[in-house]
């Protein structure tokens, strides 16, 4: 029997490794909003450097499926312990060595050809973190709370970013724009190390989770996962796929397109903005865990509806908020942004879990959520960058297509309830 240090540990396991993953992708986001575009792409002009700096961000989202297949293959088929450690080392790794990359004015194209490898590296290793992370929450819950633990994970979400958004205010004032174009924004990647020890530290002391012992004594692990998924398990990767999509959306149009937006357009400092969304992501937190507590009593599915429809009527609003000129009405909008994404995003912890059999489970949950992650998030900073010319509103249209798409996810799966059936079932079938 589990005892109480064995389950703090688990939980802290699976929040430091997506805290790490945040903070990791958020600090990209954020450099590839400031200062990316004029030291990797100085050859351009302004818009075109902002642009190909966001399609870099882009491109771990492209990589994160391929390493979703990759770490998820070796989850359902070595266990979930050792993959964990693995995506980690790759996805830290790259972010430290981005620390150290030479400028395109030192090196010509070298410079942002290494930047792709990295991000590419980080993407890679960022396939198979999130659905390992939830699975170790989830497969070792009581079967009442399994999407009161599955929130740690989305936890990670508000920790990294306020980690990632705390030490760029930092920086912001004590350094001066010279010296944080120079050397200041290596400063957040170089943290990243400390960061990825710790998440080693802690699950490297972790045993395997019961339902993966489960499925390997009765051998019910396919030998190639990926094939299993798509041909026994179609309808719910769709639908997995299809719920990941707005909290992506929101989630990367409030941090990152907001931060850009806010500072060059709108012409607030990058400090006074920062601190705002400091704020706000305190109510991504809160969203997080109010709607994952209440999936336990109710269900994920009910907590999902209410976070999308959210999204819905969060895009109707960002034209007429975002651009009001009043930094108070922003925050109230990135708040109302994030607290809606908390509702969007915490229940995908335990739902996405619920949807396949521990067999491809691992494979299940990073595909669905890389792939949500894809047509969510790859794509929403750049179509947001091309629209935002032509008013806000119409990146608010953009935010509420997502919504309704990951409303259709839902639907894909009818009246069915996974969170009380579905792959808790049986933790061996399929």
């Amino acid at each position: 029997m589990t005892t109480l240090r064995s389950h703090r540990r688990i939980l802290a396991a699976s929040l430091v490794g997506t805290a790490v993953e945040f903070y990791d992708f958020y600090i990209y986001a954020t450099a590839a909003a400031l200062v990316f575009g004029s030291l990797f792409f100085s050859g351009q002009s302004a818009g075109a450097q902002l642009l190909l700096s966001y399609a870099t961000f882009g491109l771990a989202f492209v990589a994160r499926p391929v390493g979703a297949v990759l770490f998820g293959h070796f989850g359902d088929r070595v266990g979930r312990k050792s993959t964990l450690v693995a995506s980690l080392v790759l996805m830290g790794g790259s972010t430290v060595a981005i620390a150290f990359l030479p400028t395109y004015a030192q090196v010509g194209w070298i410079a942002p050809a290494l930047l792709c490898l990295m991000r590419l590296g980080q993407g890679l290793g960022l396939g198979g973190e999130w659905g390992g992370a939830a699975l170790l929450a989830v497969e070792n819950a009581p079967p009442h709370r399994r999407n009161t633990w599955g929130m740690f994970p989305p936890l990670g979400a508000p920790v990294g970013f306020l980690a990632a958004n705390g030490l760029f205010l930092l920086l912001g004032l004590v350094l001066d724009e010279a010296q944080f174009l120079a050397w200041g924004w290596r400063i957040p990647f170089l943290v990243s190390a400390v960061l990825v020890a710790l998440g080693l530290w802690v699950r490297l002391k972790l045993v395997e989770t019961p339902a993966f012992l489960e499925a390997e004594r009765a051998e019910a692990i396919p030998k190639v996962p990926i094939a299993t998924l798509l041909r026994e398990h179609l309808r719910p990767t769709f639908a997995g796929t299809f719920g990941v999509i707005s909290c992506f959306a929101l989630f990367y149009l409030a941090t990152a397109f907001a931060l850009g937006y806010g500072t060059k357009t709108l012409g607030y400092s990058r400090e006074a903005f920062l601190a705002v969304e400091l704020v706000a992501i305190w109510f991504l937190a809160a969203g997080v865990i109010v709607a994952s507590v209440l999936a336990d009593r109710q269900s994920a599915q009910r907590m999902l509806a209410i976070g999308f429809a959210g999204c819905v009527v969060v895009g109707a609003l960002m034209g007429p908020m975002l651009g009001s000129g009043s930094l108070a009405v922003v925050g109230l909008w990135l708040a109302g942004a994030l607290f809606v994404m908390g509702f969007a995003y915490g229940p995908l912890g335990g739902w996405l879990p619920s949807l396949f059999p521990a067999g491809v489970r691992y494979t299940g949950v990073s595909m669905t959520f890389n792939l949500g992650g894809v047509l969510g998030g790859a794509l929403a900073p750049i179509v947001a960058e091309a629209l935002a010319p032509h008013g806000l509103w119409m990146v608010g249209l953009y935010l509420m297509a997502a919504g309704v798409l990951s409303l259709g996810g839902l639907l894909i799966l009818g009246k069915s309830s996974p969170e009380r059936g579905g792959g808790w079932r049986s933790q061996t079938e399929g």
